[in-house]
C-alpha cells in the first residue's frame, strides 16, 4: 500500500482517461491522494456541445468540472496552482521546482504520478512531467518518491518500452466513466450502467498503463 499519492497535472480532465481508475482503486484501499492541476484549461476549444460555455466563463466551468470529477474518484485534497494554460513549459523552472518541492515536503508522498516528459503529445504535458522529474531529481536518492509516468505519443513503446505498470480497473470502470463524463465541456460520454459492464468498454478503458522513470 503506498504512504500517500502526489498526482501533479497541468489541466482539468488529464486525470480521467489514463489515471482515474487507478486512483479510485487506490482510494479504495485507503490510500490517501493530492491532486495538484497546475491550470483550470482555460485556453481549450472546446465549449460543449451544444454550446454552453465561452472564453470568459470557461475556466469557472472547467474548475467545477475537476471537483466533480474527483467527487467521482474519490478524491477531496485538490491543489488547484493558478498557473494559466498552454503557458507551462514558459514558467521559471526553478519557482516550479519549489512550488512542487513544497508540495513533497508537506505530504511526503510515496509516489508521484505524472506525464512523461517527452512522450505525452501536448507541450504542457511534456512541461510538467519535466518539472516534477527537475524537482525530484534534485533530491537525495534516497528520499525521492517513485515516479509513475503518462505517456502516449504515437510510437512511445517503441523508445521506451512496453509500461512497467499495468493496472486492471475494470472493477473502477463506473467511477472512471462517471469522471470522464465530468468534463462535459470536454467531452460527451454518456454513461449508462449498462454499457459500463460491456466488453467494449471493458476492452477500452479497462487497463492503465505507466511507466516507471529512471533517473538513472
Amino acid at each position: 500500500m503506498e504512504r500517500h499519492i502526489l498526482v501533479v497535472l497541468p489541466h482539468p480532465d488529464d486525470e480521467c482517461f489514463g489515471l482515474s481508475g487507478s486512483l479510485a482503486k487506490y482510494i479504495s484501499e485507503g490510500t490517501p491522494v493530492t491532486y495538484a492541476c497546475l491550470t483550470l484549461g482555460e485556453m481549450a476549444r472546446n465549449m460543449g456541445n451544444p454550446l454552453f460555455a465561452n472564453r470568459v466563463t470557461l475556466p469557472q466551468i472547467r474548475k467545477l468540472e475537476l471537483e466533480e470529477s474527483c467527487q467521482h474518484i474519490g478524491i477531496t485534497d485538490i491543489r488547484m496552482m493558478g498557473y494559466h494554460d498552454k503557458t507551462i513549459e514558459f514558467e521559471d523552472h526553478e519557482q516550479m521546482s519549489e512550488r512542487i518541492g513544497a508540495l513533497i515536503t508537506e505530504l511526503k508522498p510515496s509516489l508521484v504520478i505524472t506525464f512523461h516528459p517527452k512522450y505525452s503529445v501536448h507541450p504542457d504535458h511534456d512541461a510538467t512531467g519535466a518539472a516534477v522529474i527537475r524537482t525530484i531529481a534534485k533530491m537525495p536518492k534516497e528520499q525521492r518518491p517513485v515516479v509513475h509516468c503518462l505517456a502516449f505519443t504515437k510510437g512511445c513503446e517503441k523508445i521506451l518500452g512496453e509500461p512497467d505498470v499495468k493496472n486492471d480497473v475494470i472493477p473502477f470502470l463506473k467511477q472512471k466513466l462517471y469522471s470522464i463524463q465530468s468534463h462535459r465541456s470536454q467531452w460527451q460520454l454518456p454513461v449508462d450502467p449498462l454499457v459500463v459492464e460491456s466488453e467494449e468498454m471493458k476492452e477500452r478503458f479497462g487497463t492503465e498503463r505507466f511507466w516507471t522513470y529512471s533517473f538513472e
